[in-house]
């Protein structure tokens, strides 16, 4: 069953910016592409430009997540992972990268190196009362699975 289409406005920012595509029918996120080369040595961090803007309807946020392949192979990964673009925000788009790997990482003008999916975020009325509804997890936290 196909999905309801949204738009999503982008502009590039500079005239090499690679158009947010998905790779394959099916997929959730579109690529985001350095725009310019950036080197990351071990246990380095940097915000690494895409030469994006985009305009997020009201009701919608971005979610900047890693690519599996570089978490993988070279230990690349989103330092806040993820990175939360808010509907009113309309500068550029640069990504956090982290190098939890041993070696050096370098990536070229236009390689992907994150992915952007748009999700639906509701409205909340935050409201304060006296108690919580009871559930079976109760207040257990971190671990209180058993994993």
């Amino acid at each position: 069953m196909p999905h309801d289409t949204m738009q999503a406005k982008f502009k590039r920012l500079d005239k090499q910016a690679t158009i947010p595509t998905i790779a394959h029918i099916g997929d959730a996120a579109v690529d985001l592409q350095c725009r310019k080369t950036v080197t990351l040595e071990p246990g380095e961090r940097a915000a690494v430009p895409t030469g994006i803007a985009v305009a997020i309807p009201d009701g919608y946020a971005g979610f900047v997540l890693a690519r599996s392949g570089h978490a993988m192979q070279s230990g690349i990964s989103v330092v806040n992972g993820p990175g939360l673009i808010d509907s009113g925000y309309r500068g550029e788009i640069s990504v956090l990268l982290i190098n939890h790997g041993e070696e050096a990482v370098t990536f070229e003008t236009g390689d992907r190196i994150a992915q952007l999916v748009i999700l639906a975020v509701p409205h909340v009325e935050w409201v304060e009362v006296d108690e919580l509804d009871e559930t079976a997890r109760g207040a257990g936290g971190f671990g209180s699975t058993g994993d």
